[in-house]
């Protein structure tokens, strides 16, 4: 959609067709960010913004310095919604209701005299004799000089694609949670730590996270799960998401320093009960399981806390190892790592290298974002950069009942 308005606002000439398989258009936008759509990341540097990209940095490097997200908060203030940054760099709208980005989109639509058709569900794309022909599930025919192919994630987009000579990086999940079933974990869920620091062994793979952290009923989540869980889809999806996590729920304290801590307080609480009076900021139901976890009983003072128990502590609060048994379900999960291959893309004008007249936006190429707003903004720039380039006075999508 944004595509589209980008050709009809640049180029008015230019008859504009949008097909939404589905009976409304925008539902992923209508859920994301918990309702409330987060629209961008207040990152303002391309160099340092593609880095947020585990696919898909290298080819929009280029692409941020043409559209990045100042110019969508441009974008979206010149169309009458402002956007607020929180304290981790995430933008909203000011109004913390996604419907807002909605009626804002579907406004601009219609302002620019774009033609938007639900319910209408593409089977295939053919060119021939230098156009297109899209043919419906309804058994329509259309015809057009230009399309662009903004499917997302979906199989049919995906089929579409390599039906008109593109490759596919077979498509796997990105940012999701993991499964833990480990009883230091059970009856913790809701409890969020923040900052951890996560280090994840998949095969011979090392992946590392800090961030806040969240633990759920089937085992973990958070930003640094979900950071971790993109850079490692596709070596998590090969090992079939049988990994193991290595958790230290005090970073800011080195080792040798969380040691002193711990046995200041034996000596500054010594008829304190451990399990009763933690030391570190840490919440207190996780730290009686991980008291309780290296065998000291709930009644133990810290005056009885001996060395070998001193040394099980300090090692399940900064290196305890626990089990990845399987795949969670984000409630947002539509991220996919995979997708069309980027080497067969402009990335100054989105086009096809493979099909003259085809333009790819959005998330069926290979390219796929961490969360907060990194996914939205990458939709936003490819579709911008197709919509310049795709602007030309032909028909882009003219409907005929009789070719």
């Amino acid at each position: 959609m944004f595509g589209a308005i980008a050709v009809a606002e640049a180029h008015p000439q230019v008859r504009v067709c949008i097909l939404e398989a589905g009976p409304q258009p925008l539902a992923k936008v209508r859920i994301s960010g918990g309702g409330r759509c987060n629209v961008t990341h207040a990152c303002f540097d391309p160099a340092t913004l593609c880095q947020s990209y585990p696919r898909g940095s290298r080819a929009l490097r280029g692409a941020f310095t043409r559209f990045q997200p100042r110019d969508t908060i441009a974008w979206f203030a010149a169309h009458g919604v402002r956007l607020k940054t929180e304290a981790d760099g995430r933008m909203f709208p000011t109004t913390d209701d996604s419907e807002t980005i909605v009626q804002c989109l579907l406004q601009a639509v219609d302002r620019a005299g774009i033609q938007l058709r639900t319910q209408a569900p593409v089977l295939q794309v053919e060119r021939a004799d230098q156009q297109f022909r899209v043919r419906l599930k309804s058994g329509e025919n259309l015809w057009g000089d230009r399309v662009l192919l903004a499917t997302g994630s979906n199989p049919r987009g995906y089929a579409i694609a390599q039906q008109l000579g593109h490759t596919l990086q077979p498509p796997v999940p990105s940012l999701f949670t993991l499964n833990v079933a480990d009883p230091r974990l059970q009856d913790l869920a809701g409890i969020s730590v923040a900052p951890v620091h996560l280090r994840l062994q998949v095969g011979s793979e090392i992946l590392t996270q800090t961030g806040p952290l969240l633990i759920t009923h089937w085992g973990l989540s958070g930003p640094a799960v979900l950071k971790l869980s993109a850079w490692g889809a596709r070596s998590l999806h090969d090992a079939h998401y049988q990994a193991k996590l290595v958790v230290n729920w005090v970073p800011d304290l080195n080792p040798d320093d969380l040691r002193t801590r711990l046995l200041a307080t034996k000596q500054e609480w010594a008829k304190r009960t451990i399990a009763a009076h933690c030391p570190i900021a840490l919440p207190r139901r996780l730290w009686q399981s991980l008291v309780s976890h290296v065998g000291i009983p709930a009644s133990h003072p810290w005056a009885q806390l001996s060395k070998a128990a001193l040394n099980a502590l300090l090692e399940q609060l900064q290196r305890g190892t626990y089990p990845v048994s399987g795949k969670g379900v984000f409630k947002e999960e539509f991220v996919t790592c995979g997708g069309v291959s980027l080497t067969e893309i402009n990335f100054k004008t989105m086009a096809s290298r493979r099909c003259p007249g085809l333009y790819l936006a959005g998330e069926i190429l290979d390219i796929d974002g961490i969360t907060g707003g990194f996914n939205f903004q990458s939709a936003w720039t490819t579709g911008w950069l197709a919509g310049q380039a795709i602007g030309i006075p032909l028909t882009t999508l003219a409907v005929s009942q009789n070719r």
